[in-house]
């Protein structure tokens, strides 16, 4: 049975946790309580400097312009095709790799996994501009077969950031099938069920809370991204290329856009929760 904490210890806990714990109170929740509080002040239309009068009139013109609400719904939806086609890609990757994959074979495939993350975000970006380009890789590959590739616009940007957010949820949905005991599998065998109803009864029920903690890193970082769709996103507007283009013409305005990600963030975190995704993450 182990020892119950002393006041030394936790007093030594204490001065070692309370630094991380109050830079992460100072420079990121108080940055955000700071960018919701200026989505309440106004801009003056002849000058553009920031005048610190309280209203609500940015959130009224979030809420009643429909260019806002369609961007919106479109960054959630963009959002949500990303985690759903990564699900789908990670699902048989991850499963090949914990339980198909020879043991010898799992640490360089993982390896391969992460190998994604070593290269930088924009060299990524602008690789699949330049493979989604008329003259592109994608388009030759096509073109044996009359088809034509997706050019610039909504799909390269689900494209891409799938590409991009893929290794997050590959990563805890490995890991949980790794952790899925052999015996199950061994039960529903001797049960009688089929390689499909195992997949459905045993395998997916497993993996789920997993997959839904991965969710949480492509739900959200496809939310707030907006270099992605600057770079092959055409004439695509999402929330963050929006809201960057707005924090040097009306800073409160920006504010108020912003709010609208976090809300979204909040809610899915706590929509994933009641599920036990967390615990997995």
């Amino acid at each position: 049975m182990p020892a119950a904490p002393t006041p030394g210890s936790r007093l030594r806990l204490t001065a070692l946790l309370a630094p991380p714990l109050l830079w992460l109170t100072l420079a990121y929740l108080g940055s955000l309580a700071i960018l919701l509080l200026s989505a309440f002040w106004a801009t003056d239309s002849f000058t553009s400097d920031v005048v610190h009068t309280w209203n609500t009139d940015n959130f009224h013109e979030l809420l009643t312009t429909p260019v806002y609400r369609t961007i919106a719904l479109r960054t959630l939806s963009i959002a949500a095709a990303v985690t759903v086609v990564d699900a789908l890609l990670a699902l048989p990757m991850a499963f090949f790799m914990a339980r198909v994959a020879g043991r010898r074979w799992r640490r360089p495939l993982l390896v391969a996994v992460l190998t994604p993350l070593w290269a930088g975000y924009l060299v990524k970006a602008y690789a699949w501009r330049v493979m989604l380009g008329e003259n592109g890789v994608v388009g030759a590959a096509l073109a044996p077969f009359g088809l034509h590739g997706p050019g610039y616009g909504t799909t390269a940007v689900v494209i891409v950031l799938a590409y991009l957010w893929l290794p997050y949820m590959i990563l805890p949905v490995y890991a949980a099938l790794e952790r899925l005991p052999e015996r199950m599998l061994e039960a529903s065998a001797d049960l009688g069920a089929g390689a499909w109803r195992t997949l459905r009864s045993v395998v997916l029920p497993a993996v789920r809370p997993a997959v839904l903690a991965g969710s949480v890193f492509t739900f959200s970082l496809s939310l707030g991204d907006y270099l992605t769709v600057q770079i092959v996103g055409g004439k695509t507007q999402l929330l963050g290329n929006v809201i960057a283009s707005q924090v040097t013409l009306d800073l409160p305005m920006a504010a108020a856009l912003s709010a609208v990600p976090v809300v979204l963030i909040v809610c899915y975190l706590a929509a994933v929760r009641r599920a036990g995704a967390l615990d997995s993450l």
